[in-house]
């Protein structure tokens, strides 16, 4: 019997590039290959690139780099895959490259490289498929693409345009994740409440009865498998205030992840964004009124090319009017072959390397004060992890890696994945320190 294979994976980017990784991976893996974690044990190394500002760019090309001078033998795929000429260009050695979700050509080219082994009689992959995310927590991407034409943007360029999966197929994977250990399921997509819009949010059976391709009713189905729902990258499309009443049900979790990008409408309006801040604030706060424990988040652009010091004022204010309980900030970023490139009036990066501390600071300002109002309170947290001194875990209000996180005292009867409720005792402006309730 011939020894299997052997492959080096690299994953760079956003988890929706994380999950075409683990769809390659699943795949592989069904067909006998291993994975290593070092460049000298691998066959052949698959970098998944990220191509959407240059900082990521530089990196995938760097990531490439260290793979061809360190192996040699280099697949590249992923959005920077679309520009294969500048990869060839930079890293002539490498052997193929591929777009984003080209996964039948990515496994075309491990092939042709390192032959999969046959060997029938061994189950080579485990329920739910290869993940890159600890056993507890999965993402679950919806659909691929985008139909925006942000000007800051290429992801259309990059990924196409919004193709959404049947409900039934969305709805069978996350049973199947649910059903190997799942405790977490994140909804991602480019634009999660544009899901179904491309197909008619045609109509698909599963178990038995009929589930439509909208994000409303496929929430509802994903909401009866017993895991945290946690949805990410929502525009605040009108039909988003369905999605309130499930929260209030508690089939989903209380968290929207909102990219509002600016507040100030002639910025909005420059980037080719919605520009009815006003109306936002009411919406938030009709949906506290009807889910007091909900979690916003939200990313904002500082620097973009236009903005003056009146409008970044104008966010300023917004944000003290919104507090919202979770805030990222990127400083202006010019990406190759985005609209915004050919705009006038472009922000000197120390202005905008000012604004982004100057919003930082008011933003840990109001999420210090919110998270302190919560000392006291009982909630349900998830564990992620465990040393001798502490664990740590994540409440129904923080995503894995980019929100805060709850530290309890070491308990060897809690696991990694349980579920618990705990005591709020402290908190900083990011996290919480809590115990766990005694029954």
């Amino acid at each position: 019997m011939h020894s299997s294979p052997k492959v080096g994976f690299v994953s760079l980017g956003c988890p929706k590039a994380l999950v075409d990784s683990e769809r390659i991976l699943s795949r592989l893996k069904a067909e006998g290959y291993l994975t290593v974690s070092d460049y000298a044990g691998a066959d052949v190394v698959v970098v998944n690139t990220c191509g959407f500002l240059d900082s990521a760019r530089d990196e995938s090309l760097s990531a490439i780099g260290e793979a061809v001078a360190l192996n040699g033998r280099v697949i590249v795929t992923g959005c920077l895959g679309r520009e294969a000429d500048l990869i060839r260009d930079r890293h002539p050695g490498v052997l193929a490259v591929t777009g984003p979700q080209a996964y039948d050509a990515v496994v075309d080219a491990v092939h042709a490289v390192a032959p999969p082994p046959h060997d029938p009689f061994v189950e080579l992959i485990p329920p739910g498929g290869i993940r890159l995310t600890p056993r507890h927590y999965a993402y679950l991407k919806i659909s691929e693409g985008c139909n925006h034409h942000c000007r800051f943007c290429i992801i259309p360029k990059l990924r196409g345009r919004l193709a959404s999966r049947a409900a039934a197929d969305v709805l069978d994977e996350a049973e199947t994740l649910v059903g190997a250990g799942v405790r977490e399921l994140i909804v991602i997509a480019q634009d999660t409440s544009a899901y179904g819009a491309d197909i008619g949010y045609a109509v698909s059976a599963w178990h038995g009865r009929r589930v439509k391709a909208r994000i409303t009713e496929l929430c509802e189905a994903l909401g009866e498998l017993g895991a945290w729902v946690r949805l990410h990258y929502v525009y605040p499309y009108p039909h988003v205030d369905e999605l309130i009443p499930l929260m209030a049900d508690g089939r989903l979790l209380p968290y929207l992840d909102i990219p509002f990008q600016h507040a100030s409408p002639a910025v909005l309006r420059a980037m080719r964004r919605p520009a009815s801040e006003a109306k936002t604030l009411e919406r938030i706060g009709r949906w506290r009124d009807e889910v007091p424990a909900l979690t916003l988040r939200s990313s904002f652009i500082v620097g973009f090319p236009g903005e003056t010091e009146d409008d970044f004022e104008y966010l300023i204010d917004w944000l003290h009017d919104a507090r919202l309980d979770r805030v990222g900030c990127f400083r202006y970023e010019p990406v190759a072959g985005a609209a915004a490139n050919g705009l006038p009036n472009m922000v000197p990066p120390h202005v905008a390397e000012n604004r982004f501390h100057r919003l930082m600071s008011a933003q840990q300002a109001i999420s210090r004060e919110k998270l302190a109002a919560r000392i006291g309170q009982t909630i349900e947290v998830i564990i992620d992890a465990r040393d001798e001194d502490c664990l740590v875990g994540r409440s129904a209000g923080d995503a894995p890696e980019i929100d805060g996180k709850v530290f309890l005292p070491f308990d060897d009867e809690i696991r990694i994945g349980d579920q618990l409720k705990a005591v709020v005792d402290d908190s900083d402006a990011y996290d919480l320190w809590a115990r766990p309730l005694t029954t």
